[in-house]
């Protein structure tokens, strides 16, 4: 086609005239660049603040559309998410990015779906058979940290032999935790299909009492103590002590294993923790008009730091005050009230806990702020420690074990300890991570094999994302019983269901990993962003053709995840 142009003569245009066809490719604009985009695996808030090593990212990305790989990729981690996913207090919701966007994901109602579902179709955990000839490691204690150890040791083909003084497995969650919170049968369907994998189990058997430590050294590689904390602390208040005084503990338990207690009218129940809340609630549930938790912390809620905070789940301190549990924060006891050696009555003051020049902190009475309580019964639940019996030569003098970074005891090769029984343990999934880490580092014993050195990834922020591509979309709803429904044998909370599950993990944003929304293949501008078939080796389905890639950094600020980077040319 002839084309007249100002101030020459006719030009013939064609569509390759500037152009040749397949000219393109032999401009390697990948030679103008000084940055290079690549896929960079950051870990989410959510993995890095589960004590039990969860990568919620992982599994919320595959149960909509495969809710059984979803359950194999949460129990990587953790063999019990029918158990956590109802009493865990879900530090990785607290730090989900989504909560600084709207509301965070209902991480641990997707984790007791995925528990309950697996427990309802029978789903086999992924664990081959150990060889015979495998070498054998002793746990004891079947509580969760027990539990999750033995489960460990077993994925890593070891004979695991499980003691337990009970007559049944469960520690804490058959014995600790009322039913309204954890149900019996979803303790005993998710045990029994643990142990099934291949564990030996042995109940009734004591240390101290039926076997003694030394044996199980020379019998097994490793042994992994977890007997959990039995021995209700000392408690006095001035050297005063009621003469029928029972620890919170003690009556929880007893009321859990014969469903009975003391018939009481006012009762303070010092202490701040989950056994203190769940034994004030039983009690209304079981008729007690005046039930009181006296507490030198503060109740949990905004701008008031853990530090600060009761110890006790947040939930269910608002729920025990729906319930009518009255909660006396910064409070303290300085003075038991007599009528002979009956209780009648307790001198509280005002407390605030504050941090002292040695970087300790403690709790600092107000004078002047005194006022008295009229109550009949008195029961500490200010925490519990190791009862020695039969762990005398690695307990030493202390509480609790000692342990190194790798949870074995200090001073005793291939002793390892967890759970409770630990320095700092506290949660049940604190005691499910500690088992895991135990596994591991008993595995790296036996096999000779030095830890790793290796610095916690730092979680990818919120400001890292590209908010752009979300749009707000509210919490799934979790439904609880209204107060005047609620009981001690029926379980508070409801689940949500298949579809409420589907819509809150789309609810994700999949925090530094790979959403595959295809924005770095549609829109890099030299088609320098390669799609796969197959998954490449960085777990995603792109590749960047840095030969034409010239670093205009187009895909990393376009991708929604964080999962781009920008980095120097080498």
């Amino acid at each position: 086609m002839g084309v007249k142009t100002q101030g020459a003569g006719p030009v013939t245009l064609t569509r390759g005239a500037f152009a040749h066809a397949g000219s393109s490719l032999g401009l390697k604009t990948g030679d103008w660049r000084v940055t290079r985009p690549v896929h960079l695996h950051r870990a989410s808030p959510c993995h890095n603040a589960c004590p039990a090593g969860e990568n919620p990212q992982a599994y919320l990305a595959l149960v909509e559309e495969d809710p059984h790989a979803a359950w194999e990729s949460l129990v990587s981690a953790n063999p019990l998410p029918a158990v956590t996913g109802r009493v865990c207090h879900h530090p990785c919701e607290i730090e989900c990015n989504r909560g600084k966007f709207d509301e965070p994901v209902a991480i641990h109602a997707i984790e007791r779906f995925l528990g309950d579902r697996a427990i309802e179709h029978g789903w086999d955990y992924p664990v081959g058979k150990p060889a015979s000839d495998a070498p054998e490691v002793a746990v004891v204690g079947a509580g969760p940290a027990g539990l999750s150890a033995a489960y460990h040791l077993s994925r890593r083909g070891y004979l695991v032999t499980l003691f337990e003084a009970a007559s049944e497995p469960g520690g804490l969650l058959r014995g600790a935790i009322p039913p309204y919170r954890l149900p019996r049968p979803v303790v005993e369907r998710e045990i029994e299909r643990l142990l099934s994998i291949g564990i030996r189990f042995e109940p009734n058997r004591r240390l101290g009492r039926d076997m003694i430590l030394a044996d199980l050294e020379k019998s097994f590689r490793a042994v992994f103590l977890a007997p959990g904390a039995e021995r209700g602390r000392e408690w006095s208040v001035g050297g005063v002590v009621p003469r029928d005084l029972r620890n919170g503990l003690e009556l929880l338990q007893e009321w859990l294993s014969i469903g009975s207690l003391p018939k009481y009218q006012r009762v303070a129940i010092i202490g701040g923790g989950n056994t203190s809340v769940d034994l004030a609630r039983v009690l209304k549930f079981n008729g007690v008009p005046e039930v009181h938790v006296i507490s030198f912390r503060t109740r949990p809620g905004p701008g008031v730091s853990p530090d600060e905070a009761m110890p006790a789940l947040a939930r269910e301190i608002r729920q025990a005050i729906e319930e009518g549990v009255m909660i006396d924060d910064c409070r303290g006891v300085t003075r038991l009230i007599l009528r002979g050696e009956q209780v009648v009555g307790v001198e509280m003051v005002h407390m605030k806990e504050l941090p002292q020049r040695d970087g300790t902190r403690k709790p600092v009475a107000f004078e002047g702020t005194e006022t008295v309580l009229h109550v009949d019964h008195v029961i500490p639940a200010i925490g519990e420690e190791v009862e020695p019996f039969g762990m005398e030569a690695v307990l030493g003098a202390h509480q609790f074990f000692p342990v190194d970074a790798e949870g074995q005891v200090q001073g005793h090769r291939g002793i390892f300890a967890g759970g409770d029984a630990r320095l700092g343990g506290g949660t049940v999934s604190d005691a499910v991570g500690d088992g895991r880490r135990a596994a591991e580092a008993i595995d790296r014993y036996i096999r000779g094999v030095a830890a790793a050195a290796q610095a916690a990834p730092a979680s990818i922020g919120i400001g890292e994302l590209n908010l752009n591509y979300f749009d707000h979309a509210p919490r799934a709803g979790i439904i609880f019983l209204a107060p005047e429904k609620r009981n001690a044998e029926t379980e508070i909370e409801a689940p949500l269901g298949a579809g409420e599950v589907a819509r809150e993990s789309e609810r994700c944003f999949s925090c530094g990993e790979c959403m595959a929304c295809d924005n770095c293949w549609t829109l890099c501008p030299d088609n320098a962003v390669l799609k796969t078939t197959e998954m490449a080796s960085d777990g995603s389905h792109y590749l960047f053709d840095y030969d034409y890639c010239k670093g205009c950094g187009l895909c990393a600020h376009e991708c929604p995840v964080g999962f781009i980077a920008m980095v120097d040319e080498p």
